[in-house]
């Protein structure tokens, strides 16, 4: 059985619209711990503008599940100046409860930046440059370590 860092590698990789299977394989090719196989389980899917997200896994301010409560402290807010994208996730950094990571995903799965972040950190924010040619369609995502993984879409 996967563990939970590789559940929510597969839940990144759905996000970005890539099977499962496959976003295993990406995510962790730079890994080698990889086992290649995905976890398997029953996830009800929850729909959103460009498709599905596993719930229990990743969360958007649209669909924040069990965490309804958490959006405002946990949905990643996404600025876009030129060629730079910044992502700031308005949260407490404290040693119980922080922002442990940003990332920047391409609609194919890429990751186009990545930030990780302390408890010793003022704030969750990070700057990102767009490489020439990315997709238009993008996530940034935002890990909190008491509240999983939450994603927001959006359009350069």
């Amino acid at each position: 059985m996967a563990d939970r860092r590789d559940i929510l590698k597969i839940g990144l990789g759905v996000v970005a619209g890539v099977g499962a299977s496959q976003a295993y394989t990406i995510l962790t090719a730079s890994e080698s711990t990889a086992s290649g196989s995905a976890a398997s389980g029953t996830t009800a899917p929850v729909s959103t503008a460009s498709g599905s997200l596993p719930s229990g896994i990743v969360y958007t301010a649209e669909n924040p599940g069990k965490w309804s409560k958490k959006v405002n402290g946990h949905a990643p807010k996404v600025k876009v100046e030129g060629n730079k994208v910044t992502i700031t996730t308005d949260h407490v950094m404290a040693e119980e409860h922080y922002i442990v990571r940003h990332t920047l995903v391409s609609e194919d799965g890429m990751v186009l930046g990545e930030k990780t972040f302390s408890p010793a950190d003022d704030d969750a924010v990070s700057t990102f440059d767009l490489p020439e040619g990315h997709a238009s369609k993008l996530y940034a995502t935002s890990f909190c370590n008491q509240h999983d993984l939450w994603v927001t879409e959006f359009t350069v």
